[in-house]
């Protein structure tokens, strides 16, 4: 008899412990950190970082990440790649001294979700290796470039074959166009000279928040990159143009032509009312 009550009391508190160790092994898997593949932490830099960095093929625009893992605080990485601007903003001596050697070229806030950053560093730990030696990557096959097409296609004279922008919309360089160009991006009248040899690697894969969205969907031919490569390089010994003078003349000029032509359209708009009334005056000073 007791050991029936036994077994019923060991069933009933069965019965209740399993629902509440499913409850906490479901509470465990959501709360647990997802496993990062090196396999997306690989398409996010293909995609996101590759127009900047390499992994152990040299500098481009921005250092070679081969062995960053181990050279830098992880907790530091983790802010660093998610917030680049806000860590460079506080005046980080690390950030400050990165910004300093690739020639005041800011890394751009990428927009990436904490899953993102730490999915990329699995995919840089995976590659192992000690930091790479400082030496820049050896241009790559790009056909021969030609200046005047190039600035051609930076003032939007001729179109970019995928429908692409031109560069004139939000930058400007030397003395291209007459009124210059926009101001969403930098001059880039100097950029060959501070990119070096990244810059081709940074008109291959643009990577620049504003940019990329527009670009990944209209990418630039390897002749368009090479022209455009090949205009910049020829602007880099110039000084950027300063614009205020042209502009503030331009402005005065349309102003005093405008305020002629509108007398001149409007030469008789008041003779009607004003000659009957000057009359008038004059009847009545018996004049």
């Amino acid at each position: 008899m007791f050991s029936k009550v036994r077994a019923v009391r060991h069933g009933v508190r069965i019965f209740w412990l399993a629902p509440l160790l499913a409850a906490l092994a479901i509470h465990l898997a959501w709360a647990a950190p997802p496993a990062q593949s090196p396999t997306g932490g690989e398409a996010i830099f293909a995609d996101k970082c590759a127009g900047c960095h390499t992994i152990g093929g040299g500098r481009l625009v921005g250092p070679d990440l081969r062995g960053v893992t181990a050279q830098r605080d992880r907790a530091w990485l983790v802010q660093f790649i998610s917030e680049p601007d806000k860590v460079l903003a506080a005046s980080d001596p690390i950030a400050t001294a990165l910004f300093q050697e690739f020639s005041n070229v800011p890394m751009p806030n990428l927009g990436l979700s904490q899953d993102q950053v730490v999915a990329l560093l699995t995919y840089l730990d995976s590659q192992g290796g000690d930091a790479a030696a400082p030496t820049a990557v050896p241009a790559t096959g790009l056909p021969a470039g030609d200046p005047d097409r190039g600035e051609a296609l930076f003032a939007g004279i001729i179109h970019l074959q995928n429908g692409g922008p031109p560069c004139l919309g939000c930058h400007s360089a030397d003395n291209v166009g007459l009124l210059g160009g926009g101001v969403m991006g930098p001059d880039l009248t100097q950029v060959a000279a501070r990119y070096g040899r990244g810059l081709q690697a940074a008109l291959a894969g643009i990577a620049w928040p504003t940019m990329a969205p527009i670009f990944a969907r209209h990418p630039v031919t390897q002749q368009e990159q090479a022209d455009l490569l090949a205009f910049l390089q020829a602007e880099s010994g110039q000084q950027p143009t300063n614009r205020e003078v042209p502009v503030l003349a331009l402005s005065l000029a349309g102003l005093v032509g405008a305020l002629i032509a509108i007398g001149f359209v409007w030469r008789h708009r008041l003779r009607g009312v004003r000659r009957p009334l000057v009359e008038r005056t004059r009847v009545g000073k018996g004049l």
